[in-house]
């Protein structure tokens, strides 16, 4: 492992964490660039049945994992927003997006596995294709569970292993080179950290023929 993937406080979820901020820091300018082919293929499509999924006015909504901002152009007008990013310069590129379109949205850098918001203080938490990223996805998702209300939702679309007796060991196969170039993991079970969290899912399914990608929905 290289210096750049260490972290000098020994702590090994920081360090986990800090390696995942790195990564995407280092793709933040050329991020929408490397994902364009996948977007206007099919991922822009799965963004807004995510969207549709959140509902046209849902409350306050916390986006986990905001990126560069892909999702800006799709939230509800009347959602309340708050989206958050590990990487400060993915973030930065979001809020340009926001402050074109005139959108009012409170941005703020932060870790999904340590949030810095209240309890019970959302009605619904977002994330597009985050999971396979953060670092330790199941303490994220407990802090999901903890900072949305009582009966509040929880709306995923992300990668998933295959249960494909050949496409899942390939997917294991490939997911240190994915991860090391890309930052995000394409073999969890995503949905399987979900209930660990304490989440009941309402509503699964899968939107590739190998059930590659899976849109969630949630409550705690």
């Amino acid at each position: 492992m290289s210096h750049d993937d260490t972290n000098d406080r020994g702590d090994p979820r920081a360090d986990a964490t800090a390696i995942v901020r790195r990564r995407y820091e280092r793709i933040a300018p050329i991020y929408d660039l490397l994902d364009l082919s996948m977007e206007l293929l099919a991922f822009r499509r799965w963004r807004r049945l995510t969207w549709d999924a959140v509902g046209a006015d849902p409350g306050c909504v916390l986006e986990v994992g905001v990126g560069t901002g892909k999702n800006v152009a799709l939230w509800p007008p009347a959602a309340r927003m708050t989206a958050i990013d590990l990487s400060p310069r993915m973030l930065a590129r979001a809020g340009r997006r926001v402050r074109e379109r005139g959108v009012n949205a409170e941005l703020r850098v932060m870790d999904a596995e340590a949030l810095e918001l209240p309890d019970a203080s959302f009605d619904a938490a977002v994330a597009t294709f985050v999971f396979c990223s953060v670092a330790h996805p199941v303490v994220g998702l407990r802090e999901l569970r903890r900072v949305l209300r009582p009966e509040g939702r929880l709306v995923l679309l992300e990668h998933q292993r295959s249960a494909s007796r050949a496409i899942g060991p390939l997917l294991d196969l490939v997911d240190p080179l994915v991860v090391r170039l890309w930052g995000a993991h394409v073999n969890r079970p995503t949905e399987e950290y979900v209930r660990e969290a304490g989440f009941e899912v309402t509503r699964s399914r899968f939107l590739t023929p190998q059930g590659l990608v899976r849109l969630m929905e949630a409550r705690g």
